[in-house]
């Protein structure tokens, strides 16, 4: 057979299996190449810029509060102090580790836990445990701050954990103020409260 038919052969053969292989490919399950619409992407609720787990916190520390007979505003100044301190993150290291920060003496800090409490302040299990560290904060502000009533929320903070500023608290006070009101159940306007808990109630 002539090599010049061979070929024409060969390319018809070609030419018909790639129709039929489009002829046949719509049928197949997996040939739909038609755009497909994507969930929507996962979205964690958040009230000022906290997450779940640092509004639970947040509810740890109403609630230590609540049960030592604190008021909202206390309350709403412990939640601040925290915000400030550790960003409601109940994290196992402080200023020394993040910065190299010393005490007066030149010794290191030893903060840790939501209120970045030192050594003073109790154990490291006490610390690091977010109900007994916010009841110790209490128990501090009630002794150092008996006159809060009439005191700027930051001076509180700042009375109670003796740190350097006294005014690096006053940012917080508004996010704290949100964060207190949507977890009571009664958000301001413009917050939403979606998939988050609310803490229990008193």
């Amino acid at each position: 057979m002539p090599v010049a038919l061979v070929a024409a052969l060969l390319l018809g053969g070609a030419l018909l299996a790639g129709a039929l292989r489009g002829a046949f490919a719509n049928d197949l399950p997996f040939a739909d190449t038609a755009p497909r619409s994507q969930p929507p992407p996962m979205i964690e609720p958040r009230i000022s810029g906290y997450g779940v787990e640092q509004l639970a916190h947040a509810c740890t520390i109403l609630a230590a509060g609540r049960d030592l007979g604190f008021d909202e505003r206390d309350q709403t100044i412990a939640v601040m102090t925290a915000m400030g301190e550790s960003s409601l993150r109940n994290i196992d290291y402080g200023d020394w580790e993040t910065s190299g920060v010393t005490n007066p003496d030149g010794s290191r800090t030893t903060s840790i836990g939501l209120f970045q409490q030192q050594d003073s302040w109790g154990p490291r299990e006490a610390r690091l445990d977010p109900y007994t560290a916010a009841s110790v904060f209490y128990r501090a502000m009630a002794e150092r701050v008996p006159d809060r009533a009439a005191v700027e929320p930051t001076l509180v903070a700042h009375r109670t954990q003796v740190n350097a500023d006294p005014y690096h608290y006053a940012r917080y006070w508004d996010r704290a103020v949100r964060v207190v009101a949507a977890l009571s159940g009664v958000p301001l306007e413009g917050d939403r409260t979606d998939g988050i808990p609310l803490c229990p109630a008193a």
